[in-house]
């Protein structure tokens, strides 16, 4: 087991007991106390509990949540995918200082794993059915419709937990027009051994190693990341690259020069030849800065620059900020410019 996780207690929702894919999960950690819930979206002890962000490394690590996916839909997208695919997780052993869950979950997101996983596979066999061939080739694919599998957590820490993932990579290297994407920053060699076939795409996050020490809590190290591409190129997936989140401070663009020049030298021929990037800047909130406040106070330093960025309010009631408008402009095409020049192979599939 992942050293990120040393479950000692497991909340359960009955239903998700009672199926497979639970009696799996609760058997790989069978020292762990069990606590049965009524639903795993209202644990009082995880979620909403302001006292709970002293203990907010310990949390992640200890406790994981075992429910049922109600709701089952297929977001439409368009920038990393072309839908959003229900989540079989939710929630991140790991702790990345700009992470927009717990915000929205409130002060703790330990993992949740839905156990109900041949509903949710079944869903997207039959949407994908739906869609029929692609019409016309766009950013997100040439060819295939692409579905997020990762939103709200990250499949390859999820992997260490159950086989949802596994099953996942196995559904899409069947499908004749759809494959599966998620993004990552833990590097499971464990997945190489899945032959996904070219059906998934794995987006390994990316940032200046002085950026990823501060903000990237828990996270496989820049450099394992970037020296695992070459060998999932190898085992048949896909691989692209997330620059994200791009934090502006003093020396930001020297330090992504470096960056890009270690990714060039590391890469293969056939992990250049297919290589694409998403290039995302930070977008920060003001609850969450709340949150970090009483945690991780050092990467406020860097992630809260009100001199830099502008408010919007938020769907829900808060505020997102983002850095100004012209200025971000410029500050997008410093770094596009600068990925052209270091790695003219990389094609920016979208940069914002």
């Amino acid at each position: 087991m992942t050293a990120l996780l040393d479950v000692r207690r497991i909340y359960v929702e009955p239903e998700a007991a009672a199926l497979s894919r639970g009696r799996e999960v609760l058997a790989r950690f069978p020292a762990a106390e069990i606590v049965e819930v009524e639903s795993h979206h209202r644990i009082p002890e995880l979620y909403g509990d302001e006292a709970n962000v002293a203990r907010w490394v310990r949390i992640k690590t200890e406790a994981l949540v075992l429910g049922v996916k109600k709701s089952l839909t297929a977001r439409p997208n368009g920038r990393s995918a072309d839908f959003i695919a229900p989540s079989t997780a939710n929630g991140c052993a790991m702790a990345c200082a700009y992470c927009y869950v717990p915000r929205r979950k409130g002060y703790s997101n330990p993992v949740t794993v839905f156990a109900n996983i041949d509903r949710i596979t079944g869903y997207l066999r039959r949407h994908a059915a739906r869609q029929g061939v692609k019409p016309a080739p766009d950013q997100v694919d040439p060819r295939l419709w692409v579905y997020d599998i990762g939103e709200n957590s990250d499949c390859s820490v999820d992997a260490t937990i159950s086989g949802n993932v596994r099953d996942l990579v196995e559904l899409f290297r069947d499908l004749p027009n759809a494959k599966a994407s998620f993004a990552t920053k833990y590097v499971n060699r464990d997945l190489l051994g899945w032959d996904p076939r070219g059906r998934t795409r794995v987006r390994f996050s990316l940032m200046p190693a002085a950026d990823s020490k501060l903000l990237d809590i828990r996270t496989s190290p820049v450099a394992e990341r970037i020296d695992a591409i070459n060998d999932f190129v190898a085992a048949g997936y896909e691989v692209h690259v997330n620059l994200s989140p791009v934090v502006v401070r003093d020396g930001w663009l020297a330090d992504w020069a470096d960056l890009l020049e270690h990714l060039d030298d590391a890469l293969s021929p056939e992990a250049r030849a297919q290589l694409a990037a998403e290039v995302i800047f930070l977008t920060h909130n003001d609850r969450l800065h709340q949150v970090n406040l009483g945690w991780h106070p050092k990467a406020e330093e860097v992630l809260w620059r009100p001199e830099l960025q502008q408010a919007k309010r938020s769907e829900t009631g808060g505020w997102n900020v983002r850095y100004r408008n012209g200025h971000k402009g410029r500050y997008v095409a410093d770094l596009t410019g600068l990925l052209a020049d270091r790695l003219p192979y990389c094609r920016i599939r979208y940069a914002f």
